[in-house]
This record gives C-alpha cells, sequence and structure tokens, in this order.
C-alpha cells in the first residue's frame, strides 16, 4: 500500500496542476485576469514540485512525463490563449475589421497549439536536462498573465493595439519552437564563473518587480529572453 501511495504522489502534484489550469482557464473565460494569473501561478509551482517529488523518491514513470506534459498543455497553453481571447475581444479594431470582431480573436489558441508542440518537442530531445531550447511553456504563460493583468489598460490604449497583440502573439509562437538556446536555473556549484548570467538575472530581476509589481513578471520573461539569447550570440562568437 505504501509502495502504491509513494508512486502516485508526483501524479497527483501533477494533476494539482492540470486542475488549476482547468481554472485558470475558467477565470479568463469570465475576464478575471487576476484570477487567472493567479491559478497559473499556482499550476507552476506544481509544476516545478512534481518532478522534484518524483527524483527524490526515486519514481519517475513515462506516465509521470506524458502527463505532465498534458497538465503544461492546459496550464502553460490553453489558459494564458484564452486570455488573450478574452483580450482581443476588447481592443479596438479598425472599421474594416469591424466585421471580423468575433473572428479574429480566435487566433489566440495557436499560442495553445505551439505551447503542445513545444512539450513535444521537449520530451524526445535529449539535450534539454540542464538548458531549454526555446522559451518554455510556464515562462510564456506568465508573461502573458502578468502583461494582461499588470498592463491591461495601456495595452487597450494603444494606437494599433490590436497589430501588436497579433505580432506579440506570433513572436511568442516562434520563441516557443525557436532553436535559441535558453538557461535553466539549475546551480550544479555556486561559483561566480560559470554562474554569472543566472546571478546577475536573479540580481536584476528584484529591482524590476519591486519597480514595476506584477508587469515586472512580464518584463523579466522578456529580459530571460534577451540575455539567453545575448549569451547564445556571445558563445557562438567566442567559437
Amino acid at each position: 500500500m505504501a509502495n502504491i501511495i509513494t508512486r502516485n504522489i508526483p501524479n497527483s502534484i501533477t494533476c494539482c496542476n492540470l486542475i488549476s489550469g482547468c481554472i485558470a482557464t475558467a477565470y479568463a473565460f469570465g475576464a478575471d485576469y487576476r484570477g487567472a494569473l493567479s491559478f497559473i501561478i499556482l499550476g507552476a509551482i506544481f509544476d516545478f514540485f512534481d518532478g522534484m517529488v518524483a527524483r527524490i523518491l526515486h519514481v519517475q514513470s513515462p506516465i509521470g512525463k506524458e502527463l505532465d506534459s498534458l497538465a503544461d498543455v492546459v496550464t502553460f497553453g490553453v489558459a494564458p490563449s484564452t486570455m488573450v481571447f478574452i483580450l482581443l475581444h476588447t481592443v479596438t479594431y479598425p472599421s474594416f475589421l469591424e466585421p471580423l470582431r468575433q473572428v479574429i480573436p480566435y487566433f489566440a489558441f495557436v499560442m495553445a497549439a505551439f505551447s503542445a508542440l513545444r512539450l513535444a518537442h521537449f520530451n524526445i530531445d535529449e539535450r534539454q536536462h540542464s538548458s531549454f531550447i526555446g522559451l518554455p511553456t510556464p515562462a510564456n504563460a506568465l508573461f502573458w498573465g502578468s502583461l494582461i493583468v499588470g498592463a491591461e489598460s495601456f495595452i487597450l490604449n494603444l494606437p494599433y493595439a490590436l497589430a501588436i497583440i497579433l505580432l506579440m502573439v506570433c513572436l511568442s509562437c516562434w520563441l516557443l519552437v525557436s532553436g535559441i538556446p535558453m538557461f535553466a536555473l539549475k546551480f550544479k556549484q555556486w561559483g561566480w564563473h560559470t554562474n554569472q548570467v543566472k546571478y546577475i538575472f536573479v540580481l536584476t530581476c528584484i529591482p524590476m518587480l519591486a519597480i514595476f509589481g506584477v508587469t515586472g513578471i512580464a518584463i523579466i520573461i522578456a529580459w530571460y529572453v534577451i540575455l539567453s539569447a545575448f549569451t547564445t550570440s556571445k558563445t557562438a562568437a567566442e567559437e
């Protein structure tokens, strides 16, 4: 009995991630962006701990890996896409696109499809044990969730807000499946020389959160992408 319980602890945590994603999606459909973001963050916490617990208990399994990806598709793919879907219903449309107001918002769910594709690649890519190739889905979800919660009124008042949002969705989709290596916040040792990019990132995140609040999370994700791309280009140049 103890072995059965132990084996299912990580999967239970993963299911909590999935449930959090479902609740986040429900909040998003109700235009409660703050509630949606809260459950995306809660899902990210569960997502962080399920793998850790599986490794500690030595109960990693193929089904756990597949269940984790399914949960991530909902929490970090469908939920943020739904937030963008609702946002696209509220932005100002040019007169010639007004007849398409009920159609264009569905484009947001392309991001959910690319999130699923990114997770499928992650499952079969042996290079992504200590770093990532492409933007991780939790980072993408946190970017959109915090951006919409913290800067909704600013976004809605932007000239060409519709075009900007659609272009940003396209950029997110590309980053999710891009070949850009992105560092993971995993420390095998604590020395400055081998971890300077990670330390710089962590230290710069603190003032961003203090100054910009919730919107600071979106800025941090953007900074993470820029820093990863810069590190990659620098490494390529040195080689």
